[in-house]
């Protein structure tokens, strides 16, 4: 046992958030922990990190739990370097490794009494590296760096870099700490998808407990066996990932409600009796005994029915041409960065097309270009697109939530403007808020109905699952699966793209490239993509030649030199550690054996430096 709680309840101003919450989280243990905007996952967390203390009930820790907690907007702070700043975590390993080396070369000079206490010494300090594997500690920052995007910019100070940035390097140094219990809080966000994938892979043999809050349905899939659901401020907990959650959920739910009947029937039926039986002389006993039975009898409780989930429907109201929109041969450039070169764009009637890339390559800016007007992009007649944007600017913070809607939409009586706010999920006392008091899901909520008032017959979506709970989010995804029309959309939900997207733009290397077998054409490219400098032409993207095959082939058989060597080296340094503790007085022997093992550790870190670089 890690954490448990135990009866766990917990409010603010005297309103409960959690109530009466009991759960427990084991050793290795993956767990997924989900909720609407605003029911209070963020609340638990912080109960389970110690930062909040019950209100009722009580929070039991591990006697000196090792926990890490990475929050939604923990951004790490420090005059650090990159590099410097994970370094910090293996001072203890550097200062091992420097005390061997100044009792080695002691050990030189010693006299055979000293060359007594030396080995000694030395044997201890060893064990103490080898248990801790000290010697590899720049593999894992370089590891963990490059797999998080960092490999570029080891010399660059912590605090010059966003907000974002620092998120990820605050993960970086959890995953290097490797606490006992790591607390995710939403930690996809800011990651593109080749460092998604990375992230997963590494989590998935991460050796402690994890528990993690996220939108990312593909992650919590991957690496969750067990599923915490708070809604309405009782948990429930279910076993297997997000999948198996929901339809454990909704047999759950569908039970409670037959348990209900069958007793609210039986309840009816002994009423019945006592109703016809009480006053007749030779059946009262009969009917009294019911109404002991009826006493008696331990209530089951109303199901609470599910919370209703927003819906959204898209429609217009004229058919476009063929040809939505069309640019060729344009280049794209941002604060003097260029983007895109000799790029050419097609978007057809009644296509569904994810426009993806890593952060940075201009994914944004593209939308902007072919909304823009400029007279390389030619708009099919006909067309009408509606446009959502990540940032919702057009949304004025001090207007009215109904005025907003209104505002945009007076062609709408206020019963149609309301209803549309409702759908998107939106209630009676939301829509009489200012648009800067709504939370971000809210906003997105907002943004989108009115985005359904348009009546576009082309919608241009920029990241529309941000700040969208999983409700939300999946009643977007049938929205935009049943359209008829034409979508082109930005998103980092892996599950939202796979499910919407009939094809695949990607944004790499300055170039656009197609891929006409959709999402999971584009899945296989970045498993194993080629080297950035032997890339092919879209037309060709699964096509390799001869000497990439070669090199392919050279790459896997050096992993497979180094594999062997390290294995070879592993057995001769647990042979000389016998060895040495063997050796007795024989302390010249000893010296030997230290300064092999000395030697062996070096390499071992050569190989293993090479080893990340190759794969």
């Amino acid at each position: 046992m890690l954490v448990t709680f135990e009866h766990v309840t917990f409010g603010y101003a005297g309103v409960p958030v959690v109530k009466d919450v009991s759960f427990t989280i084991h050793e290795r243990e993956r767990v997924g922990f989900l909720g609407g905007n605003g029911e209070g996952k963020t609340t638990v967390l912080r109960l389970l990190t110690g930062e909040l203390t019950p209100d009722a009930g009580s929070v039991v820790k591990k006697n000196g739990l090792s926990l890490g907690y990475l929050e939604q907007s923990g951004g790490f702070t420090s005059d650090s370097t990159v590099y410097g700043a994970m370094e910090e975590l293996f001072e203890e390993d550097r200062q091992l490794i420097a005390r061997l080396r100044e009792t080695e070369r002691a050990m030189e000079h010693a006299d055979e009494e000293q060359m007594r206490v030396l080995s000694a010494r030395a044997e201890s300090l060893t064990k103490r590296i080898a248990a801790r594997d000290s010697y590899h500690y720049d593999v894992r920052i370089r590891t963990v760096l490059g797999g998080m995007g960092f490999s570029q910019v080891y010399a660059q100070k912590v605090a010059t870099m966003s907000g974002g940035e620092r998120t990820k390097l605050k993960l970086c140094r959890l995953l290097l700490a490797e606490p006992e219990l790591l607390v995710l809080d939403e930690p996809t966000n800011h990651l593109d998808t080749s460092t998604l994938f990375w992230l997963e892979d590494y989590l998935a043999s991460y050796r402690g407990a994890l528990l993690v809050v996220s939108h990312d349905r593909y992650f919590l899939d991957r690496l969750t066996s067990r599923t915490l659901e708070l809604e309405r401020g009782v948990l429930t907990s279910y076993k297997g990932n997000y999948s198996k959650y929901r339809v454990l959920r909704e047999e759950k739910r569908k039970e409670e409600e037959r348990a209900y009947e069958r007793q609210c029937e039986e309840i009816a039926k002994l009423q019945d009796f006592v109703d016809r039986h009480i006053v007749r002389a030779t059946s009262a006993s009969a009917a009294q005994s019911r109404v002991k039975q009826l006493e008696r009898m331990e209530l089951v409780e109303k199901p609470v029915p599910p919370k209703r989930p927003p819906r959204f429907a898209f429609s217009y109201d004229e058919q476009p041409y063929e040809c939505v929109l069309r640019a060729e041969h344009f280049d794209l450039a941002a604060d003097g960065k260029a983007l895109l070169t000799d790029a050419s764009f097609t978007l057809m009637r009644g296509q569904k097309c994810a426009l993806l890339g890593d952060n940075g390559t201009g994914k944004s800016t593209l939308l902007k270009f072919l909304l823009s007007g400029d007279p390389r992009v030619h708009i099919g007649r006909y067309v009408r697109i509606g446009y959502y944007d990540q940032e919702n600017a057009l949304l004025d913070p001090a207007d009215r939530v109904l005025d907003a809607f209104w505002g945009a939409h007076r062609s709408l009586s206020q019963t149609q403007a309301r209803s549309l706010q409702a759908q998107a999920g939106l209630d009676a006392e939301d829509v009489e808020k200012k648009v800067g008091e709504l939370s971000g899901g809210l906003k997105a909520k907002l943004a989108l109905a009115m985005l359904e008032a348009e009546r576009a017959n082309v919608l241009v979506l920029d990241e529309p699952t941000n700040h969208l709970d999983l409700p939300a989010r999946e009643a977007l995804e049938s929205a935009l699966q049943a359209f008829s029309g034409t979508v082109l959309f930005v998103s980092h939900d892996r599950r939202f793209t796979e499910a919407v997207a009939t094809s695949v733009m990607l944004i790499e290397d300055n170039r656009l490239i197609p891929f006409e077998g959709g999402y999971q054409a584009f899945l296989a490219h970045k498993r194993a993509p080629a080297p950035a400098q032997e890339k092919k032409p879209a037309e060709n993207t699964g096509y390799r030649s001869r000497e990439e095959r070669a090199r392919e082939a050279q790459k896997r058989s050096r992993i497979r030199a180094i594999e062997q060597e390290l294995a070879a080296l592993e057995e001769e340094d647990a042979a000389l550690q016998e060895e040495l503790a063997a050796c007795g007085r024989d302390y010249l022997r000893a010296q030997e054996i230290t300064a092999r093992q000395a030697q062996i550790a070096e390499r071992t870190e050569q190989l293993y430096e090479e080893y990340g670089e190759l794969i």
